[in-house]
C-alpha cells in the first residue's frame, strides 16, 4: 500500500450525489476522498432541467461549479480514476484505484449510478439523453405538443402513455413487436387518443442524436420528435455486491432511510440505490448520506 492519509470517508463516484455528500462531509470538517472515473450516466445530455438556480445549464458546467465548491473545502480531495478494488471492514477499508494508488477511510459512500441496458436498436444508443428520453420531469417540456413516441410494451405501458399524454396529445405507442397488453388496456389507450404501432424497429434516424424518423421491417417509416423509453439496467459498478451490500428487487442497492446499505460502514446514493434520477433527487440521497454517516461517525468518537 502506497504511503496515503488516512480518511474520515471514501467516496466512489464524483457525480451530483457523491458530490453532494462530499460538500456535507467537507463542511462537517471531515477528510475526505472522491473517486471518480469521470464517466457520468448525463455525459450526451445536452441540458439538464428541473434544478432551480441550474435550468437549462449543461451536465458539464453544474458538475464543474458543483466540483470548484466542493473543493474550496480544505479537508475534501478529488482524485480522477477508476476503482477497481475495495478490501476491508467498517473502520478500515482500502481502497485501490486503476493508477496504482490505495486509500485508506473509515466508511465508504457508493454513488456509482447504474448503466442503462440500450435496446439493440441502430441509433438508439446515440439519441439517448437527448432525444430518445425517459423521464418527462427532465425532458418533458422541450417536447411539449411534438411528435412522440413511447416504446414500451407489457401492462406498464397503458400508466406511461397517460403520464406522457399531458406533455403532448400527438403520441404512438411502438411495442416493437405483438402487444403483450389486454384488450381493455388497448381500448383505453385508444380512447384517448394513443396510436399503437406493432411493427418492429429496425432503426432510428436522427442528427446529432436529435430524431427525425423511425424505421420498421416492412419498409415503412414514421417521423419523430422524441421518444420515451425505460430501458432495463445494471449496477454500474459490482464492487457493493462483492463486498456483500444486498441488491433489492428492482436491482437497486438496497438502503434505509439513512442510505446505509446492508454491510457495515458502507452507504450508497444516487440512482444506484433508488428510482428518482432527477438532479435534485440524487443530490438529496448524497446530502442524506453525508449528514447520517458523520452522525455515525461522532457517536463513535464519544
Amino acid at each position: 500500500m502506497t504511503d496515503q492519509p488516512n480518511f474520515d470517508v471514501a467516496i466512489i463516484g464524483g457525480s451530483y450525489a457523491g458530490l453532494s455528500a462530499a460538500m456535507t462531509l467537507g463542511r462537517a470538517h471531515r477528510n475526505v476522498v472522491i473517486i471518480d472515473s469521470g464517466r457520468p450516466c448525463n455525459r450526451q445530455t445536452p441540458h439538464s432541467h428541473n434544478l432551480i438556480t441550474h435550468d437549462g445549464k449543461t451536465p458539464a458546467e453544474i458538475s464543474a461549479l458543483a466540483r470548484e465548491q466542493v473543493l474550496a473545502y480544505p479537508t475534501v480531495r478529488l482524485h480522477n480514476a477508476l476503482v477497481t478494488s475495495v478490501s476491508g471492514q467498517d473502520g478500515a477499508f482500502s481502497v485501490g484505484t486503476s493508477d496504482g494508488q490505495s486509500f485508506e477511510a473509515k466508511k465508504l459512500i457508493f454513488t456509482t449510478g447504474i448503466r442503462d441496458i440500450m435496446p439493440e436498436i441502430p441509433g438508439f444508443a446515440e439519441s439517448w439523453g437527448i432525444s430518445a428520453i425517459h423521464c418527462p420531469y427532465c425532458h418533458g417540456y422541450e417536447y411539449s405538443d411534438a411528435r412522440t413516441g413511447v416504446l414500451m410494451n407489457g401492462e406498464m405501458a397503458l400508466e406511461y402513455l397517460k403520464m406522457i399524454r399531458n406533455w403532448t396529445a400527438d403520441l404512438t405507442l411502438y411495442t416493437n413487436g405483438p402487444a403483450t397488453f389486454d384488450a381493455v388496456a388497448r381500448e383505453k389507450m385508444l380512447a384517448f387518443g394513443a396510436e399503437i404501432v406493432e411493427q418492429p424497429i429496425t432503426s432510428l434516424d436522427h442528427e446529432n442524436g436529435y430524431l427525425r424518423a423511425l424505421h420498421f421491417t416492412d419498409g415503412s417509416s414514421r417521423n419523430i420528435a422524441a421518444l420515451y423509453h425505460r430501458p432495463a439496467f445494471e449496477q454500474h459498478c459490482l464492487l457493493p455486491e462483492q463486498l456483500g451490500c444486498e441488491l433489492n428487487q428492482q436491482g437497486f442497492i438496497k438502503v434505509d432511510e439513512s442510505q446505509k446499505t446492508t454491510v457495515a460502514g458502507i452507504y450508497a446514493a444516487g440512482d444506484n440505490s433508488g428510482t428518482l434520477r432527477g438532479l435534485t433527487s440524487v443530490m438529496a440521497t448524497g446530502t442524506v448520506a453525508g449528514v447520517r454517516l458523520n452522525h455515525e461517525l461522532i457517536n463513535e468518537e464519544y
